[in-house]
């Protein structure tokens, strides 16, 4: 049986914290998720779903010495909500979006896929105008707008970011994009998410004065 320590039994330093999470529970995390991710075809889909289960346990395990129990008593147990959580769409920085296109989570949910823009174009324009060229799903409005505030939006950006946005609409993996600009691929996954939360300020309504 699991017995919190008693009341006045000191918190243990952050060192002895990270010493005692090594050795003892990320091991158990890694495995557990590694096999729990199995199915996963894309590599890299699969080490962000690990990292996100180690980000969590490591949180995980600091609240729990914060309430005086030792967490090393139950790798395990924290492994399996680990992952069941990160399937789930939570992260360490809130939940995957349900209606963001780019989410594992809405995909998962509502069956679809997102492919790959060819690398060529028969047209004069990119492929992403192509592929905008015979859009019949969204509004005209809608379609005459995201043509006028896109240029301005990216333009906004710093000229990495929008390298780096220009290969991941055309559908570039996370990893060959980070080798191509020298970033980390969990970098390439953060800076989609910042790209993603200022495209919608961007088009957010302006607040009404009144």
């Amino acid at each position: 049986m699991n017995m919190p320590l008693p009341p006045d039994t000191p918190t243990p330093s952050l060192h002895a914290l990270q010493a005692t999470f090594l050795s003892s529970v990320l091991p158990k995390v890694l495995s557990h998720g590694r096999v729990y991710f199995r199915h996963l075809r894309s590599a890299e889909l699969k080490e962000e779903y690990v990292a996100e289960m180690v980000a969590l346990t490591w949180r995980w395990h600091l609240r729990l010495a914060e309430r005086g129990k030792d967490s090393t008593r139950f790798p395990t147990a924290l492994a399996t909500f680990a992952s069941r959580a990160v399937r789930g769409g939570r992260r360490l920085a809130g939940m995957d979006r349900s209606k963001d296109v780019l989410s594992p989570l809405a995909q998962r949910r509502k069956g679809f896929a997102v492919g790959k823009l060819p690398d060529c174009s028969a047209l004069d324009g990119s492929p992403l105008h192509e592929a905008l060229h015979d859009n019949t799903q969204s509004p005209v409005d809608e379609q005459v707008c995201f043509r006028i505030d896109f240029p301005s939006w990216r333009a906004s950006r710093t000229e990495r970011d929008r390298r780096v946005l220009d290969d991941l609409m055309v559908g570039e993996r996370t990893s060959d994009v980070a080798g191509k600009h020298g970033l980390s691929p969990g970098r390439v996954s953060q800076l989609r998410r910042e790209l993603h939360d200022d495209w919608e300020f961007f088009c957010a309504e302006p607040p009404q004065v009144v």
